[in-house]
């Protein structure tokens, strides 16, 4: 199947899987477990207001990289924005083959994909197929979780600086993001 999309690719080409999704950051964000002495309960903080932001993330789990944009919808416009800026993290002479789900957005034809890329939809209701949804898990568990932003630009910052110090961890994507089933074929 993977071939049949690449069948304009040069067989010397090397290929990259990279996978993307997106997710919802904001001021009702979700409570992490916590150690606490026993016998005690911690306090985290909890928010009434309604303000969010989406954080579009690809990963590339063999090179370990990443590359994402936030955003504040989920549309067609940032999902080009989002393609865009994982084509310019692609290795010079690779082509990259993105995997997502099957979200509109994601499977609209009005989506321009670049020269060095081949998109492949995921089955319907498969989110374990994504590792990006495992990096969502980690960030939130590690950077996003327990907190309350005071203002839009906040959680834009905070969503920002989380996804840099993901991509400054390669071992930690690649730990995260590498699927046995998915090193078949060209992989470079």
């Amino acid at each position: 199947m993977l071939e049949a999309h690449l069948e304009d690719v040069p067989a010397t080409t090397p290929i990259e899987l990279w996978f993307c999704d997106e997710a919802r950051i904001g001021q009702k964000n979700g409570v992490v477990h916590q150690w606490a002495r026993k016998g005690t309960r911690p306090r985290q903080p909890a928010d009434q207001r309604y303000e969010n932001a989406y954080l579009f993330g690809a990963i590339c789990p063999a090179r370990g990289k990443g590359a994402a944009i936030a955003s504040p919808w989920v549309n067609t416009e940032a999902m080009q924005a989002h393609i865009d800026e994982i084509a310019r993290h692609v290795a010079p002479g690779a082509h990259a083959v993105l995997v997502m789900d099957r979200a509109a957005w994601h499977s609209t034809s009005k989506l321009v994909m670049p020269a060095n890329i081949t998109p492949i939809l995921l089955p319907s209701c498969s989110p374990e197929l994504n590792p990006v949804e495992n990096i969502w898990q980690y960030m939130r568990a590690n950077w996003l979780s327990n907190r309350v932003f005071e203002s839009y630009d906040a959680i834009i910052d905070v969503m920002c600086e989380a996804w840099n110090k993901l991509a400054a961890l390669p071992d930690v994507i690649k730990s995260i993001g590498l699927r046995e089933w998915a090193h078949v074929g060209r992989c470079k």
